[in-house]
């Protein structure tokens, strides 16, 4: 398992500067956003190419979303998407993260001819349909992620995301576990890592309010052995808030983690 930190989260005034930041305290990978990516893709290479820190992963950064009432904005993420896929393979990234909606339900309230979850999951069965076959294609993979009650309604446990991955059943539809969303979703966060087991494909980590790990209550050390278990090796990036300085939190952090890995 490899540590990775978001870009927004790392110090450094260039790009260079915050891949050797990170090199230099133990991480092995870092996080793009998606806004803009494209235009930044020969420069990441770049950088990455003299750096043992590789870009890991993309954090959505499309447009619009795939299950707006509105086609028009179903139709801009499904072509934001194809192209961050496109992205990321070009920079032999291990996938995209997608959250299919923010929020509440967009669709209508056709009761008693389906209520508005009836309708998303069946839209988001066509709408996943077209773009597994895309990511296969350009072999970088969606990374499906659940979010905690408080921020979407559609997908908010592994479980759900899993079901939607097995119906694909290609490696190039996964899901990502989010430790901080997991810690408000799950009933047991280890149970829950070895319930999903193969289709795992990345990790969010974050403490149980929302710092660096460390900061809060979640028990990572079970997660992580529950990952172990699984045979997880991919990338786990911070996606947190850092309390203090981060030139001193983010090295004491990758400690902590690795720790919690087993590996000191």
């Amino acid at each position: 398992m490899k540590l990775a930190c978001q870009e927004g989260m790392t110090p450094g005034k260039t790009l260079k500067e915050k891949f050797d930041n990170l090199e230099k305290w133990g991480y092995q990978g870092m996080e793009f956003g998606g806004r803009g990516l494209a235009e930044r893709a020969k420069e990441i290479s770049r950088v990455a190419a003299s750096s043992t820190v590789k870009p890991c992963t993309i954090c959505a950064g499309y447009r619009g979303a795939p299950l707006d009432a509105d086609k028009g904005q179903r139709d801009q993420a499904i072509a934001d998407i194809k192209d961050l896929l496109r992205v990321g393979a070009d920079l032999g990234m291990v996938g995209l993260i997608v959250v299919p909606l923010f929020g509440p339900p967009r669709v209508p309230d056709l009761s008693p001819l389906a209520d508005p979850y009836k309708l998303e999951h069946q839209l988001f069965q066509r709408v996943l349909d077209e773009l597994a076959e895309h990511a296969a294609q350009v072999k970088c993979a969606i990374l499906l992620e659940p979010l905690n009650r408080y921020e979407a309604h559609f997908l908010r446990r592994l479980e759900q995301a899993v079901a939607y991955a097995r119906r694909i059943n290609s490696r190039y539809v996964r899901i990502m576990a989010d430790f901080f969303h997991m810690s408000i979703e799950e009933a047991d966060l280890a149970k829950s890592i070895a319930k999903a087991g193969k289709w795992i494909s990345h990790v969010h980590l974050a403490d149980s309010n929302r710092q660096l790990p460390g900061h809060g209550h979640t028990d990572f050390a079970a997660g992580f052995a529950a990952l172990k278990k699984a045979g997880f090796k991919n990338y786990m990036a911070l996606e947190c808030g850092i309390p203090g300085d981060p030139e001193v939190l983010l090295p004491k952090c990758a400690e902590f983690l690795r720790a919690a890995m087993g590996n000191r």
